[in-house]
């Protein structure tokens, strides 16, 4: 049986960097065969500007693709302003309502304008699928259509349940797929990054490229990042999410607000610190280090990145200045509620913490604006606190409580 003869030190040290913190790569063999031909690879992502603003969430696909392009590779950020105006159908039960050309060309503007907060502008080639999708007209994308069973479109986990729930599926959804591959063609990717809910999408790229008589790219799937809430995928429509061009203090406050258990999370998606720094700080925080402390290294790396590093300072400043206004009691009594994979709702935590005698009472301190989290006035009174959060509560002027949920 043959030795399989160790990698070159440099091709080793590129696939740590690829491999960090993807969800998965395909097809690893075929990835370390393209790095070894020691050429400047295509690298695609492509994001339809359904939206004026990228969030974090978008991120840990463009975090990526910088550490790509800091590796020498010519970065093509496509901007799907064709596609967007269909609506990419993934995880939707229902057919997203359509784009006018001029939301989409507003959004694009804005994505353009977002993404060198990320990625070298002087190393990056924007793109625009309309450029190639408009000129394929009705006969290229009949060929098109061609390429591909109803059958095999049906294996697709959301066509899939909507067929089976009799949901409506129209046919121009059947293409989006087909045309996200399609970008692949045109632009001769050698390797496309996406989330794990695109990787049917990203697939597809790899047959048509084989039908097209390229060798087919490699994929690196990213994680979903999960918003604020600590559940659900980051996104603008549930209101989860945090902006990279929002103001430094909105950032900087929101990424405070998350759980001390999604934190971690963060940190593993987000951060560029190295692993072992992480790791450190990990440690750090199970013998005992304050979380809160952590997690305002977190919040200024992310703040110096998308504004600047005296913003960071500035938002720390603002944060301990707003903190310290709301001192806390020496004596605050501490407990630990079970929040179970629901949560608990912020009437029941603060009637569990004795805080208040009822949750009618809670509701009651809510809409009078008498109740406060880590320092926030407290508006939604169906707030859940979700488990992993350490949160300070208080109600009034002199009731307080350190909660933490598990």
């Amino acid at each position: 049986m043959e030795n399989t003869p160790p990698l070159d030190p440099a091709i080793t040290a590129a696939m740590d960097i690829i491999r960090r913190g993807a969800d998965e790569v395909l097809i690893e063999a075929e990835l370390i065969a393209k790095l070894k031909q020691n050429r400047p690879l295509n690298i695609k992502a492509g994001f339809d500007p359904t939206a004026p603003d990228l969030h974090l969430g978008h991120t840990v696909v463009l975090n990526k693709m910088r550490q790509l392009q800091d590796m020498g590779h010519r970065i093509q950020f496509l901007i799907g302003d064709f596609t967007g105006m269909i609506g990419d159908p993934t995880g939707k039960n229902a057919t997203r309502p359509p784009l006018t050309r001029e939301q989409v060309e507003a959004n694009a503007k804005s994505y353009a304008e977002q993404v060198f907060k990320i990625l070298d502008p002087a190393k990056t080639e924007i793109c625009f699928n309309s450029t190639w999708l408009n000129a394929l007209g009705a006969d290229g994308m009949l060929k098109l259509a061609a390429s591909i069973t109803v059958a095999r479109m049906l294996e697709r986990d959301d066509f899939k349940k909507r067929f089976a729930n009799n949901q409506p599926i129209a046919v121009h959804e059947f293409m989006y797929p087909l045309m996200q591959g399609y970008d692949s063609v045109a632009m001769e990717t050698d390797i496309e990054l996406g989330g794990t809910d695109q990787k049917f999408n990203l697939l597809m790229g790899r047959m048509l490229q084989e039908q097209h008589g390229q060798k087919p790219q490699c994929v690196i799937m990213m994680p979903l990042l999960e918003g604020l809430d600590g559940v659900n995928k980051m996104s603008k429509s549930l209101g989860n999410y945090i902006g990279i061009a929002e103001p430094a203090n909105d950032i900087f406050g929101k990424v405070m607000s998350i759980s001390d258990t999604l934190m971690w999370r963060y940190f593993e998606l987000l951060s560029l610190r190295p692993l072992a720094e992480i790791a450190q700080l990990k440690q750090e925080a199970e013998a005992g280090a304050n979380p809160r402390n952590i997690k305002v290294q977190l919040a200024q790396e992310l703040v110096a990145r998308f504004h600047s590093q005296a913003a960071a300072e500035a938002a720390l400043a603002d944060f301990e200045a707003r903190f310290k206004q709301n001192a806390l009691p020496d004596d605050m009594p501490e407990l630990t509620l079970t929040a179970g994979a629901a949560g608990l709702a912020i009437g029941q935590v603060l009637k569990e913490a004795g805080l208040v005698a009822s949750t009618s009472e809670a509701m009651r301190m809510i809409d009078g604006g008498g109740v406060k989290a880590d320092g926030e006035k407290v508006t939604d009174k169906k707030q859940v606190l979700l488990a992993g959060c350490t949160v300070v509560l208080q109600v009034g002027k002199r009731k307080f409580a350190r909660v933490m949920l598990d």
